[in-house]
């Protein structure tokens, strides 16, 4: 029996299923890329979500996933009713989560001053590109554009030209963690004080923050405005990755002395020949070895040599391959829902385990829970029973 499992069932650590956010309602706006994948990872947590979704909205590729876990309403907002029924909502709300340009939701009569005056307590999280105001806001842009301003574009590529690392740094990272981790600190303020609040995250604001290591190495000397010229981006030749004779990759990052130490060993190399790794001088050189070295094997040569020491290696793996790697099995990084091999839950909880939730349409019986008026509930689901 682990730690954390409870020995009888009047433990007060036994474990419940559901996530710690259990009881959290949260109202969403349907939208693209970020503020979903908020959403997705609030249900996963185990907030009870209503998604709001616009009729005949258009389906995207990567849906499947990202809207996992929620109920959804099919509204439409042009409409009086769409609206009124959105204000009921969010009157039973603890959080509210939208990505619409600045003002659209305030044209609709569905902005913050309306609904915080509904409801005191309500946490309205917006997740936009430029934020709600700064001479940007209210222009059209995507992750690429954003963390350009932000100076996280430029720092990543290789010498000849920056190169968009995914939307992981913008939407996902800068946006839709920062938009998370302000609600969920907006909701704990405000069941401490009764009184709500607007949380304004923009991806260039959490690009930016992201940066802040960076920042610091450039204000103390230790950061070259140079891509493919520093210590974490591809520019130190013990912190990067190699082709191997067949063509697939591996990587190495083993910046401390004892973990290069390691690495230096294990490929044969004397840890004389460089007595102070970190000396930018000595990196063309021990480039070229490293290269010919790695692709004198192929990749499975060197996972045997290199696994599970301490030469901070791994393969680089397609998402085909990552999904099987032994480590992630054992710790069930990846499961299968609703037919599709996807991501599971992260992080894990001791004592209030998290799991995907089922979604589905919304029912009579969840607006009721919410306190939607009869009223509305017959005009929202006319077929109901």
């Amino acid at each position: 029996m682990s730690p954390t499992e409870p020995t009888n069932s009047s433990d007060p650590t036994k474990r419940t299923a559901n996530g710690p956010l259990q009881g959290v309602r949260v109202l969403e706006f349907a939208g693209l890329g970020p503020a979903p994948f908020c959403g997705m990872l609030l249900s996963d947590l185990g907030a009870q979500v209503i998604r709001v979704s616009r009729p005949n909205a258009p389906a995207q590729p990567f849906d499947a996933i990202l809207d996992r876990g929620r109920i959804t309403l099919t509204v439409d907002l042009k409409q009086s009713v769409g609206v009124e029924a959105c204000r009921a909502l969010a009157r039973s709300a603890d959080v509210l989560i939208e990505g619409f340009r600045p003002g659209v939701l305030e044209k609709l009569g569905l902005g913050p001053d309306a609904l915080l005056k509904d409801n005191p307590k309500l946490v309205y999280g917006r997740m936009t590109g430029w934020g709600q105001y700064g001479p940007n806001s209210h222009t059209a842009g995507h992750d690429i554009n954003y963390i350009a301003l932000s100076g996280a574009l430029h720092s990543i590529g290789d010498a000849a030209k920056p190169t968009p690392p995914l939307n992981l740094v913008g939407d996902f990272g800068g946006g839709a963690l920062y938009l998370a981790m302000g609600v969920l600190a907006a909701l704990l303020n405000a069941r401490s004080t009764g009184v709500g609040q607007v949380v304004d995250c923009a991806m260039t604001d959490g690009a930016a923050s992201l940066m802040s290591m960076m920042f610091a190495m450039r204000a103390g000397g230790d950061w070259r405005e140079q891509r493919h010229a520093n210590l974490l981006d591809g520019g130190a030749p013990f912190y990067d990755t190699y082709r191997c004779a067949d063509d697939k990759w591996i990587c190495v990052g083993a910046l401390e002395i004892q973990f290069f130490t390691v690495l230096l060993d294990k490929l044969g190399i004397p840890v004389s020949d460089y007595p102070n790794h970190w000396d930018p001088a000595c990196w063309p050189g021990m480039r070229a070895r490293f290269e010919k070295i790695f692709q004198s094997q192929p990749q499975a040569h060197w996972c045997e040599l290199l696994v599970n020491s301490d030469a901070c290696f791994a393969p680089v793996l397609p998402m085909s391959e990552a999904i099987n790697h032994p480590h992630n099995v054992a710790r069930g990084t990846f499961t299968t829902h609703s037919g599709i091999v996807q991501p599971a839950p992260a992080p894990r909880f001791s004592r209030t385990p998290t799991t995907i939730q089922d979604g589905a349409r919304v029912d009579a019986n969840t607006l009721r829970a919410w306190r939607v008026p009869d009223t509305l509930i017959d005009q929202l689901l006319p077929a109901r029973e």
